[in-house]
């Protein structure tokens, strides 16, 4: 009679759970039983290790087998398993000295050759792991790099079992030329890091960091309104909605804002980075994200594909593949109905909860929304337009479509105008560049976050209107006109304290202790679209 354990980790969401692998063997007819709730890809886990246990030089116990997964109430799922349940069955046997593995955590899938292969989610797994207590974590040697941004963690990367028994026993460690990849033929290992069509699914990409030529601000012609919208966008973590014919260069925009944004924190990479590693998108050679993602899904993504969601395990949708980042959504009144709605609460909370028969779990889902759409399906409708053949009926039909509770969470709304002949040909004033508006967009962070100091927000839109209006003023009078606009019916209560948010953001990029009349009456511009005589760049009002 044998027992060992070990430990390994489930994953729910982004969050996990540290299992606790136990192994049995007690004399009687040759079997292994699994139990402790494990799915199909767990189960069949049985087949793999025992493969791998005796492809790897080991001799596989001919008894009866018993491996438990505790707690098991918690459900399991995947192939991470594979490499601690080989470890507690050898150990049962006392191949492995069983003191050796109980304080130690396993994470990694078996072939059938014994080398061991990624799984998603590494990242999370090992941060849950050290937040139970765990100082020693085993992964595949190809997610080391991965496993290693967790701070007081000792990782061990091993290619095959092989490897890792003879590091266990303090035996010689094989040197098995079968386990290296040759350098003319890609590593079949990295297929489990990724998931095949992923990238043509999420429409994404990382920021500009990871791109060779990344989009200057400067390649937009004219749309002052426009640029300075994204510059306030970015600066104050405001949802912008840009309305325009096509071409105008709404999408042109929407691509540079992330380059605007400020490299992300230490906690806010590591965040960003678990949502990929569960999606199976982390670049290879790229372990930590480390600039603000991009997502685009194209207008036919469902409302699980936008929000979250599957039949069996949940999988995070585009808003957390967004998180931290920008999520545009192009021909917005081309999607679903019920899909833009589902938006509405992470927009409010920062997160998304799925409910599964499995249980629930919790995505991170705190983004930039960028919204674009035609003014009407043709796309030619405007005030000083008449060449649209809509009748008023699809137009109205047309712009119902984004539903009114949806918009009202914009904070900026900006009308995109045609590109004039002269503006094309390089006549007229040229647009600034992607780096003199980071900089001025990093120092108005971190102006924002001086004033934010010891209070749970770190940007301007993310402060709740009843603390904007009793903890930090504006100047004396400078609401007048917003709350007139608010009497007339112009705003209601939520725009009105969102017109408020991009004030402050305003005085930040001008360098104002405070909104002023000028601040404010540039938030209304952006928020209402009424022009207010107030100058539509920056840096006209620095």
């Amino acid at each position: 009679m044998g027992f060992a354990r070990t430990c390994s980790v489930t994953l729910l969401g982004v969050e996990g759970v540290v299992v606790e692998v136990q192994a049995d063997l007690e004399p009687g007819v040759a079997a292994f039983t699994l139990v402790g709730l494990p799915d199909k890809s767990l189960s069949e886990s049985r087949d793999r290790v025992r493969a791998a246990v005796v492809n790897s030089g080991a001799e596989w116990p001919q008894k009866k087998l018993t491996v438990g997964l505790s707690p098991a109430s918690v459900p399991k799922a995947g192939s991470g398993f594979d490499l601690a349940v080989a470890c507690a069955v050898l150990g049962a046997a006392e191949r492995i000295d069983p003191r050796v593995l109980a304080d130690i955590v396993m994470i990694g899938e078996l072939g059938l050759d014994g080398r061991v292969r990624p799984v998603r989610g590494t990242l999370p797994a090992v941060l849950a792991a050290a937040d139970a207590g765990y100082e020693q974590v085993v992964v595949p040697e190809c997610a080391a790099a991965e496993a290693s941004l967790v701070p007081g963690v000792s990782v061990l990367g091993v290619r095959s079992l092989r490897q890792l028994i003879a590091v266990l026993t303090d035996e010689p460690v094989p040197e098995d030329e079968a386990d290296a990849p040759e350098l003319s033929r890609p590593d079949p290992l990295l297929s489990g890091l990724r998931l095949p069509g992923t990238d043509a699914a999420a429409g994404m990409h990382l920021g500009p960091g990871h791109q060779q030529h990344a989009p200057d601000l400067a390649d937009v012609v004219g749309q002052h309104a426009a640029r300075t919208a994204v510059e306030v966008a970015a600066a104050g973590g405001h949802h912008l909605f840009l309305e325009g014919p096509p071409g105008a260069g709404k999408t042109m925009l929407a691509e540079r804002l992330p380059t605007v944004l400020p490299r992300l924190t230490r906690t806010e990479s590591l965040e960003v980075t678990a949502v990929h590693s569960v999606a199976g998108l982390l670049p290879p050679g790229r372990p930590l994200i480390d600039t603000p993602p991009y997502c685009a899904p194209h207008h036919s993504a469902t409302m699980q594909a936008l929000v979250g969601g599957g039949t069996n395990s949940a999988r995070p949708g585009a808003v957390s593949l967004a998180h931290r980042g920008v999520l545009f959504l192009d021909e917005t009144p081309e999607f679903g109905v019920r899909a833009l709605d589902a938006l509405r609460q992470p927009l409010e909370s920062g997160h998304v909860v799925i409910a599964r028969s499995t249980g629930v779990v919790r995505f991170p889902a705190k983004f930039l929304m960028v919204l674009a759409a035609n003014p009407c399906p043709c796309g030619r409708f405007s005030r000083r337009d008449t060449s649209c053949e809509c009748p008023p009926s699809a137009v109205r039909r047309y712009q119902a479509r984004l539903s009114g509770p949806l918009l009202d969470r914009v904070d900026l709304r900006v009308e995109v105008e045609p590109v004039g002949r002269a503006e094309l040909a390089g006549r007229g004033p040229g647009g600034e560049s992607t780096a003199t508006v980071a900089d001025r967009v990093r120092a108005a962070r971190e102006r924002a976050t001086a004033r934010l100091a010891g209070s749970p927000w770190l940007t301007n839109g993310e402060v709740p209107g009843r603390e904007l209006r009793t903890r930090w003023h504006p100047a004396p009078g400078a609401m007048d006109e917003a709350e007139r606009s608010l009497e007339r019916g112009l705003l209601t209560a939520r725009g009105l304290d969102r017109v408020l948010r991009v004030a402050w953001t305003v005085a930040d990029l001008v360098g104002h202790d405070r909104p002023d009349a000028t601040d404010v009456a540039l938030a209304l511009q952006l928020r209402t679209g009424v022009p207010r005589g107030v100058p539509l760049t920056i840096g006209a009002l620095t």
